[in-house]
């Protein structure tokens, strides 16, 4: 049983630090903002960018991303924004929603084309003319749709006919989707056969494995300035257990352990800040359940999630690895 002791206040912080000093850290490793110089490249996350960059490599009309809420989709994204190659032309779209309304408005503005008119013939006039502008000049044009999951059937079906933009054998405009699990069975209706078919490149992204998390713990401390361990081994299991291996939960745990450590003083951070941590946060947190002082702790709200994420995963990713060798022989 984990006996919750008293801690003393925490004291009052200095501008521009917290527990980074304590810890020898030059800044916080754990923020939930996608920042592509944490990106840690893990076997799922190394396969998800293979795929993304194999889509705009080698012209795929649509490649498709999904995984999880905090999965590291976005991140994956600002990687390939910063390795992009110079002849790409880039488009993002990231506030979608189903009333998205004019999708050729939405369109240009991504590629920062003005326009002028809401004659939808107009706008597709003026789409198309930039594209094979872009073409002339010997540049690609990739259209990135974050969030796509908020998309409609009638969207995406006119993101399908622009698709059909093209120059002999080469296709004007690529397009990258990436969303949560629910593009994945919106591209699964019958009424949206046509556009499925479309899709060259495509990969779910999987919560980290187990054994993936204190590597992932460890990447992101050294790339804050750490190259010491600091969370002690038993603490990684439980942060694994307890998150289930997404990485935002990861992040959020673990910052708010640095917080509780650096509160206490403590040199390491143990499985007992784990568990002060996940009880507080249950107790007390907006996402937990209010409990008493008497009773049981009340249940941590992400352990569902990580039993679900246990429960469906797959045991191996075997046979990913090898649909990926077929489709990407390196020595050709």
């Amino acid at each position: 049983m984990i006996v919750h002791r008293q801690r003393l206040p925490l004291p009052l912080p200095v501008p521009g630090a917290m527990y980074e000093a304590f810890y020898n850290l030059r800044e916080k490793p754990f923020a939930i903002l996608p920042d592509p110089g944490y990106l840690y490249f893990g076997e799922r996350h190394t396969l998800a960018y293979t795929v993304l960059e194999y889509g705009v490599v080698h012209g795929a009309g649509f490649t498709v991303i999904t995984g999880e809420v905090g999965c590291g989709k976005t991140t994956l994204i600002r990687h390939l924004l910063d390795s992009i190659e110079q002849d790409v032309t880039v488009g993002l779209i990231s506030n979608t929603r189903q009333d998205i309304g004019q999708l050729l408005k939405w369109v240009l503005l991504a590629f920062d084309q003005p326009y002028d008119s809401d004659d939808t013939v107009a706008l597709f006039d003026q789409l198309q003319r930039f594209l094979i502008d872009e073409y002339a000049q010997g540049r690609r044009t990739v259209l990135i749709i974050d969030e796509a999951q908020n998309l409609g059937i009638s969207t995406l079906e006119e993101l399908r006919m622009l698709s059909n933009i093209n120059a002999d054998r080469d296709q004007l405009l690529q397009m990258v989707l990436v969303g949560q699990p629910q593009l994945k069975h919106l591209l699964s209706r019958p009424e949206l056969e046509q556009f499925a078919q479309r899709v060259s490149a495509d990969f779910h992204i999987e919560p980290l494995a187990a054994d993936e998390v204190g590597a992932y713990i460890r990447h992101r401390l050294q790339v804050a300035g750490r190259d010491e361990p600091l969370f002690e081994d038993d603490a990684i299991a439980r942060i694994a257990e307890t998150t289930g291996g997404t990485p935002r939960k990861i992040n959020i745990l673990c910052d708010t352990a640095l917080v509780y450590g650096f509160s206490q003083g403590a040199e390491f951070i143990t499985s007992t800040v784990i568990e002060e941590v996940l009880r507080d946060k249950a107790r007390f947190g907006v996402m937990g359940s209010a409990g008493t002082a008497k009773g049981p702790p009340p249940q941590n709200p992400w352990e569902a999630d990580a039993a679900d994420n246990r429960a469906t995963r797959p045991r191996d990713d075997q046979a990913a690895r090898a649909v990926l060798a077929a489709m990407f022989d390196r020595k050709k």
